[in-house]
C-alpha cells in the first residue's frame, strides 16, 4: 500500500509524539547523566522475591497463570490488592476494582468510556503528559487547574468546574507528575466536598504515593471520601504497581462507581480480554509473600537521599537562577528558571545547553494542556546516585553560564 493510500483517523490531528520519547532519541552520547526520565530505579526491584513470586504460581497454580483469566483481574490478584487499599485506609473489596495493564490503560479506558468529541475534562497544570495526549486522542477540550507546592488551587479548581461542567477533574494528588506537589489534608477534603455538591466525578491517580520519604502523606482521596458524604460515588481511584514493584510486569488498577466499571470492563475486553495473568500471578504471589513492606522502606530510603542531594546540589550549584518546592516523595523535582542576572530563563534553550554539558532534564512546556510556562523543567532524581546527581548538578551549573 503506497503512503498516499493510508487514511489515518481525524484524531490522531489532536495529539503529538511525547517530548520525554523525543527526548531520549537525544541521550545516546557517551557518558551523558539523565534526569529525563520517570522511570524507577531497576536496581531497587526485589528480583529475587519476585524469583520466588513466579515460581510459587508456577507450582500452586499454574493453570491460572498460564491460561487466559478474567478481564476484570486474577482473583487473587484482586484480592491482594483489596488488601493492600484497606491497608492504607480505603475499605475496597476486591469485586470494586479492575486490573489493568498498567496505570496508564485505566487512563485509556476512561478516555473509552467517558469522553466524546468537545467533552471538557479539567487537569493540573501542569500535568502528566501522557495524560493529555491520551484525552485528547478522544477528543477532550482540556481545562488547565492552577498548581502550587500544596497541590491544586480548589478556589480555582472550584470555579472552573462550575464555569465547564467537565465530564470529570483528573489529579495526582500525591507527590504529582510533574509537580512534585502533594495536595493538602485540607484541600483534599474540600475537593471531595466540591465533587459532592457539583455531583462532578474525579479522577485520583495514585502510583506515587508509597514512594514517601520521611512521613507518610494525608490519607487518598479514596480513603477520605468516607467521611464525606455523597463523594464516594463521584470517585475513579487508579493505583499501580510501576513504581513500587516492578514496571516490567505491567500491572495496575482502578476502583470506580459499579456502572463506570462495568463499562470499563466492557472495553476492556475490546482491547486486550485480559491483562498478562502470568504476571498477575506473580504479584499475587509476591503481595501475599509480604515482602513488599521491606522494599518498600528501602525504595524510599534509597530516593529520599537522592532528592536531598538533588535539591541541594540545586541550591549551592544554580543559587537564585531557579527556584522549587522539596518534594517530600515520588520521583521528581519541578523547577522554575528565573532568569537572574540575565541568566536563561527558557527551558528549551537551557535544555539544549545541558545536553551540550552531558545532562538531560525535561524542558516543562509540554507538561501543560495550555498557557506553558516555558521557564519549568522536570528533574528526576530516581536513576541516578548521590555521585552522579551531584555531576550532574555540576553540569547543569556549566549549562547555565554557557553561551
Amino acid at each position: 500500500m503506497s503512503a498516499s493510500a493510508v487514511r489515518f483517523a481525524d484524531r490522531l490531528d489532536k495529539v503529538e509524539t511525547s517530548a520525554i520519547r523525543e527526548l531520549f532519541k537525544l541521550l545516546g552520547k557517551p557518558g551523558i547523566i539523565s534526569f529525563a526520565g520517570g522511570f524507577p530505579d531497576v536496581a531497587l526491584v526485589d528480583v529475587d522475591g519476585i524469583r520466588a513470586a513466579t515460581l510459587a504460581a508456577l507450582e500452586q497454580e499454574p493453570a491460572g497463570a498460564m491460561q487466559y483469566g478474567a478481564t476484570e483481574g486474577y482473583a487473587p490478584l484482586r484480592e491482594q490488592l483489596a488488601s493492600f487499599m484497606q491497608a492504607k485506609g480505603a475499605p475496597v473489596a476486591a469485586d470494586q476494582l479492575v486490573v489493568t495493564t498498567g496505570s496508564q490503560q485505566a487512563l485509556d479506558l476512561l478516555g473509552k468510556t467517558l469522553i466524546s468529541p468537545g467533552d471538557k475534562v479539567i487537569v493540573e497544570g501542569p500535568t502528566f503528559l501522557a495524560t493529555i495526549q491520551c484525552f485528547r486522542l478522544y477528543g477532550a477540550e482540556l481545562v488547565s487547574a492552577p498548581v502550587d507546592g500544596g497541590g491544586v488551587d480548589v478556589d480555582r479548581l472550584e470555579q472552573l468546574i462550575v464555569e465547564h461542567q467537565p465530564k470529570f477533574v483528573y489529579l495526582i494528588p500525591t507527590f504529582g507528575n510533574p509537580s512534585g506537589a502533594t495536595l493538602t489534608l485540607e484541600r483534599r477534603r474540600r475537593v471531595l466536598e466540591i465533587a459532592a455538591r457539583h455531583q462532578t466525578l474525579i479522577v485520583e491517580d495514585d502510583p506515587y504515593g508509597d514512594l514517601y520519604f520521611d512521613t507518610p502523606p494525608p490519607p487518598s482521596l479514596l480513603a477520605l471520601s468516607e467521611s464525606v458524604p455523597g463523594s464516594r460515588d463521584c470517585l475513579v481511584h487508579c493505583g499501580s504497581l510501576s513504581k513500587t514493584l516492578s514496571a516490567g510486569l505491567r500491572l495496575g488498577w482502578m476502583i470506580a462507581p459499579p456502572e463506570l466499571l462495568a463499562k470499563a470492563v466492557m472495553c476492556k475486553q475490546f482491547s486486550d480480554a485480559n491483562s498478562s495473568t502470568f504476571a498477575q500471578a506473580t504479584a499475587a504471589q509476591y503481595l501475599k509473600s509480604g515482602r513488599m513492606t521491606a522494599n518498600l522502606e528501602k525504595a524510599r530510603a534509597v530516593y529520599a537521599e537522592r532528592a536531598q542531594a538533588l535539591c541541594e546540589g540545586l541550591r549551592t550549584e544554580l543559587g537564585d537562577a531557579i527556584e522549587f518546592v522539596a518534594p517530600q516523595g515520588g520521583l521528581f523535582v519541578w523547577a522554575r528558571l528565573t532568569g537572574a542576572r540575565g541568566q536563561v530563563a527558557d527551558g528549551n534553550e537551557f535544555s539544549r545547553r545541558a545536553i551540550e554539558q552531558g545532562v538531560a532534564f525535561v524542558p516543562g512546556a509540554p507538561f501543560y494542556c495550555e498557557q506553558p510556562d516555558p521557564a519549568t523543567l522536570r528533574l528526576s532524581f530516581a536513576t541516578s546516585d548521590v555521585e552522579k546527581i551531584r555531576e550532574g548538578v555540576s553540569r547543569l551549573a556549566r549549562a547555565l553560564h554557557a553561551a
